[in-house]
Parts: structure tokens; sequence; C-alpha cells
């Protein structure tokens, strides 16, 4: 195909997009490229059947591009579930949260229990559980805070850095078989993508915890 052929090919892609945000919002670069992304590559294989052949009551109205992304995203998160236990099986960390408050307090001097348990999105009672275990093992220290005596604040002990330094290996061959089959540029596209759903939920969650899900769409 010619040069012109595909400018005008793109031109096309783009007053098609432009006609669908129809003014809902401000657009830039990289939301035109996610839309070409996906109008011009190959239809993506159709979810995984994991539903028997009484599905039909649930009704097509509650069946779509939403409810498939959210599953996705539950099985995704279960997949990689998996491959932390292998590769954290000899480590003193045993779970994928244990592993994440890890490497996030080692990148600050310190932080109260409650702003690290925030940073991790979690829930109060379960992340206190995750701290426990921490500092149990003595991977992490705790110690009252200076300037707020009502606070507790903890920060990764040398054994803790000597155990995260340890694993890195391991978690980056996580990583990488987490990622799975995309190519470099599929990567990029994903990161993108989940940046920009992380910035959406992150605002909700730390600013709009009590609205419901109506108020919420």
């Amino acid at each position: 195909m010619a040069k012109k052929e595909v400018l005008l090919e793109v031109i096309d892609y783009l007053f098609a997009f432009d006609a669908e945000i129809n003014g809902s919002f401000e657009y830039t670069i990289q939301d035109f490229a996610t839309y070409l992304y996906t109008q011009v590559q190959p239809a993506a294989n159709s979810l995984r059947k994991i539903e028997g052949d009484k599905e039909q009551w649930i009704g097509s109205e509650h069946r779509d591009v939403n409810s498939d992304i959210a599953i996705l995203f539950v099985l995704l998160n279960r997949y990689a579930k998996v491959y932390f236990k292998k590769g954290l099986k000899d480590s003193l960390i045993q779970t994928q949260d244990e592993f994440s408050f890890l490497i996030t307090i080692m990148t600050f001097e310190s932080l109260t229990k409650t702003e690290l348990i925030t940073k991790q999105i979690m829930e109060k009672t379960s992340g206190t559980e995750v701290i426990k275990r921490l500092l149990n093992l003595q991977l992490l220290h705790e110690f009252a805070d200076s300037k707020d005596k009502r606070s507790v604040r903890v920060a990764i002990s040398e054994k803790g850095r000597l155990e995260i330094i340890q694993i890195l290996p391991q978690m980056g061959l996580v990583s990488k078989v987490i990622v799975g089959n995309l190519n470099e540029q599929e990567k990029n596209m994903l990161l993108y993508l989940l940046k920009k759903l992380d910035f959406f939920h992150n605002d909700i969650y730390m600013n709009k915890k009590q609205a419901n899900l109506n108020e919420l769409l």
C-alpha cells in the first residue's frame, strides 16, 4: 500500500474515532493510537469458555465486552498468584502481598502502617495481618512516629532488604511469564491502558470510597 493510501486510511480512522468520542472528552494521540490498534488488529480470540450449557438465562444484556474484561482481570490475577507462589517457594516471603509490601517500603525511608496499607489498595484488617507476618519474620521493623505518637511507622530491615535482593531474579522470571505471549508493542499498549485504568480507579479508592456503583458510573 502506498504512503498516500495509508495516510488517507489513518485520516478515515481519525474521523471515525472523533465521531465515536463525540466531544465527550479531549483525546490525546495515545487515545487515538489505542483506538487505531483495536481497529486494525485481527479480532481477538473469544473468551475461553468457562461457563456451562445453561448460561442462556444470563441474557445478552449482561454479557458484553465490559463483563469479559472484568472476568479476565479476575482470572489473570489468579494466574499471577500461581506464578508468584512458584517464584517464592524458597523464600521467607510466602505471598504476593508480602512481596508487594516489601518492594514498596524498600523505596521509602519509612511509612506509617496506614500509609503502606493504603498504597497496596488493601483493607486495613488484611493489610495489618501482612505487616504482622513481616514483622514476625523480622523483614520489617517498627518504631514510634516522632511527630505523631498515635502512629507507628515501619521500615524494611536489613534482613528484608537482603531477602528482596535475593529473590528479584525469580520475580523477574515471574513477570516474564505473566506477560506471556505479548510482543513488545502489545506490552507497551497494555502498560498504557493499565496505567490509565489505575489512575481512574485510584481516584475512586482515595476519594470516593463511599459512592455506590451508579454514582461511580
